[in-house]
């Protein structure tokens, strides 16, 4: 329902929104323009996005199935002989031992991620599906949007209603405690995260104007004591009953306490979300989706609905492993000058149209956030190009990069403000980060919100830029 104190055609003034963003500062040292319309959604797109979150649930269930059957070397199939150590190898390539060996105990055995984002470019045809993140920013920032724009749209915002998105994450991270009425919630944010510790400053600081127990921390200021975690209050320690971890697996030598949890037992690791499982956080399971060999395991251990969504949104994908290959045997790659390629060094040579492909780094690792690893071969020049395929190559051994079909971003217009408080329409590409909070009694993954990024329409990558314009979504009627 529309609010009927504002004028809705109005929206959302410049002076408002500036003095919304002097007040608190969500993310360090990051502008970006204002909007006086959040970002509209069509009845059939919000229902897709629904389905997206559903089946990136059964996909990342389905992933440890993977995982730890190839791990093990066990069949993959329920009537046919089908074994792959082969994943197990991608996954694990460059990952310390300690993090394999705790990734695949029986005391994190069925855990998922409690918070799902995935990247979804708006393209002519409906969804391209790019990455997914379980450990990702802009929760914050998205609940402050909503409320930012709740008085022009009321419950038409997604992440609105009965329970608005900062209620819900909170009873998520809840649920791992069921037998505390009032659990202690510490949220952990490491120094290379820290672009993302302001909103979860004023997350914390709202969630505490409720009554809830949620502060934020850096990780060196929480201590072990035996399988309890605690932190220092007036010179007492209290006792936390869950962590929530913001911080990356790359980044784990910079973060004392992972080497506690590597180490602890179950009931100690049930109060830590997302779990330190790597081959949840590694792009190249986008590729695992589209391999020939695994096709039917997939079909085996997905829903069909969501086996389906999941083949219409993910783009075509490949792990780039510099394997040596008989003289007779082709790489599982893109065509080159319309013939298949035995080494990823071919890709040099393709031409423009043909390189109208992504080249990112898979996971673990500095660069595989923010678009710090992206190299779009059309859009790059030849040298450009053959950096990153020759980067890709020689780093392999410790950090594989995935190839990806590059969909393009449909174009759309939309109003924002100039910086004397104009009103422009920007022509621009889109890409929407739908925030998902799953029920692990319900198997479920429900929508809580979304945030639009609007970039200029001459930008090929979309990504949070001081020209881009970041707003909540809405369901249009």
């Amino acid at each position: 329902m529309m609010s009927k104190t504002r004028d809705s055609q109005a929206g959302l003034s410049y002076a408002e929104a500036q003095s919304a963003f002097a007040e608190h500062d969500l993310f360090e040292n990051k502008t970006w323009r204002y909007s006086p319309s959040a970002y509209p959604l069509s009845p059939g797109q919000v229902a897709t996005i629904r389905k997206i979150g559903q089946a990136c649930y059964d996909f990342y269930r389905a992933q440890e199935l993977l995982y730890l059957r190839a791990a093990t070397g066990k069949n993959l199939l329920r009537n046919r002989e089908l074994q792959a150590p082969w994943v197990a190898e991608y996954l694990d390539r460059g990952k310390p031992e300690a993090l394999i060996r705790h990734a695949r105990s029986a005391a994190v055995r069925g855990t998922q991620p409690m918070v799902l984002r995935p990247d979804l470019i708006i393209t002519d045809d409906g969804f391209a599906l790019t990455e997914i993140d379980s450990v990702p920013g802009g929760i914050g920032l998205t609940a402050f949007l909503n409320r930012l724009y709740a008085e022009q749209y009321g419950e038409a915002l997604i992440g609105t209603g009965s329970e608005d998105m900062l209620e819900a994450f909170y009873q998520v991270l809840a649920s791992r405690a069921p037998q505390v009425s009032s659990p202690y919630i510490a949220i952990l944010v490491s120094d290379e995260a820290a672009t993302y510790r302001p909103e979860m400053e004023w997350l914390a600081s709202q969630l505490r104007q409720q009554g809830r127990r949620v502060h934020v921390y850096h990780p060196n200021d929480v201590m072990p004591l035996g399988d309890a975690i605690c932190v220092g209050i007036d010179g007492d320690p209290q006792e936390v009953d869950i962590i929530y971890r913001f911080w990356e697996l790359f980044d784990l030598a910079n973060v004392p306490i992972a080497e506690h949890f590597l180490a602890a037992r179950q009931s100690a690791l049930l109060s830590l979300t997302p779990p330190m499982r790597h081959f949840q956080e590694e792009k190249l399971n986008l590729a695992l989706f589209h391999h020939h060999i695994l096709e039917d395991f997939w079909r085996e251990n997905l829903p069909k609905e969501s086996f389906r969504i999941l083949q219409e949104v993910i783009p075509m994908t490949w792990v780039m492993d510099p394997v040596e290959l008989p003289p007779n045997a082709v790489l599982d790659a893109p065509l080159v000058g319309g013939k298949p390629i035995s080494q990823w060094q071919q890709l040099i040579e393709a031409g423009k149209k043909e390189r109208n492909l992504i080249i990112k780094i898979s996971g673990y690792h500095e660069t595989a956030w923010g678009a710090r690893s992206v190299t779009l071969g059309s859009d790059c020049s030849r040298h450009e190009w053959e950096d990153a395929i020759w980067q890709a190559v020689t780093m392999a051994e410790n950090s594989l990069h995935i190839l990806q079909n590059y969909e393009k971003p449909k174009r759309v217009s939309h109003p924002v403000y100039t910086a004397d408080g104009a009103i422009q329409t920007m022509n621009s590409r889109v890409r929407l980060c739908p925030y998902y909070f799953v029920d692990e009694k319900k198997q479920a993954a429900n929508l809580q919100g979304v945030l639009a990024t609007l970039c200029p329409a001459d930008k090929k990558i979309i990504h949070g830029m001081k020209d881009a314009a970041l707003l909540p979504c809405y369901e249009r009627s």
